[in-house]
C-alpha cells in the first residue's frame, strides 16, 4: 500500500467529516505521514508553524509555558483531531507560545501551512473541521480555567490522573511526580503529599515512577 493510500484510509476512519473528494485528494497527494515516539516534541516554543498535524494515532499533549518558566498542561489531541494553535500561528506568521509533546507513540498526517487560506474559501468540509475544531479547543480551554480558578488541587489532581488514564488506555500512569507537578503549574512537595493522601483514601496506589488508579 502507498502512502497516498494509507492517507486515504486514515481520513476516512479518523476525519469523516472531511467529505469532499477534492479534499481527500490533495491531502493525500500533500501530505505526509510522520511518526514520533512517546516525549518526542513535537512543536516547541518559538518555533514557526510550517506543518499543520491530523492526529490519526495515539495521543499528543498541549503545555502552555508562564513568564515565569513554568509549564501548564492545557489538553490532549486525540486521533481525528489536531492542534488550533497551529492554525492560528501559521495564518499570521506568528510563533508558536505552546509546545505539542507526544504523551504515547502518535502518527500524524502532516500538511504544509500554505495550502490553509487556499483550502478555507475551496471546501466546505475542510471549513466546517477548521471552526469546529476551534470551538472544541475553546471548551477545552474553558474547562481548563474551571479547573484552576474553582477546585482544589486535590480534585485537580484527580481529574487530571483519570483524563491521563483515559488517554492512554491504561489505569496505570507513568509518570514521576515531578512531571506531574509540571503538568499542573504545581510544587512537587503539594503533588506527593496529595498522592500519598489518596493512597491513604484508597484512591490510588503508587509505586516507583508510576500511579495506578484504583
Amino acid at each position: 500500500m502507498t502512502e497516498e493510500q494509507e492517507i486515504r484510509d486514515y481520513l476516512r476512519k479518523q476525519y469523516p467529516n472531511i467529505a469532499e473528494l477534492g479534499l481527500q485528494d490533495e491531502i493525500a497527494h500533500i501530505g505526509k505521514l510522520m511518526e514520533f515516539k512517546a516525549g518526542d516534541v513535537i512543536m516547541d516554543y518559538g518555533a514557526y508553524v510550517k506543518l499543520i498535524p491530523l492526529v490519526v494515532a495515539g495521543s499528543i499533549k498541549v503545555s502552555r509555558e508562564g513568564d515565569d518558566g513554568n509549564e501548564l498542561f492545557l489538553y490532549y489531541l486525540r486521533p481525528g483531531e489536531s492542534c488550533t494553535m497551529s492554525f492560528t500561528c501559521c495564518m499570521m506568521n506568528k510563533r508558536s507560545e505552546i509546545r505539542t509533546q507526544a504523551e504515547e507513540d502518535a502518527l500524524v498526517i502532516a500538511i504544509p501551512i500554505r495550502y490553509m487560506d487556499d483550502w478555507m474559501s475551496r471546501y466546505q468540509s475542510w471549513k466546517n473541521f477548521v471552526m469546529l475544531s476551534y470551538d472544541n479547543r475553546m471548551k477545552e480551554l474553558i474547562h481548563t480555567i474551571d479547573e484552576i480558578a474553582f477546585k482544589k488541587m486535590d480534585e485537580r489532581l484527580m481529574t487530571y490522573l483519570r483524563k491521563k488514564a483515559e488517554i492512554t488506555g491504561s489505569n496505570t500512569i507513568q509518570a514521576t511526580h515531578q512531571e506531574i507537578a509540571y503538568d499542573l503549574n504545581a510544587s512537587r512537595e503539594a503533588v506527593s503529599r496529595l498522592l500519598k493522601q489518596l493512597e491513604n483514601e484508597g484512591e490510588v496506589r503508587l509505586g516507583r515512577n508510576r500511579v495506578d488508579l484504583i
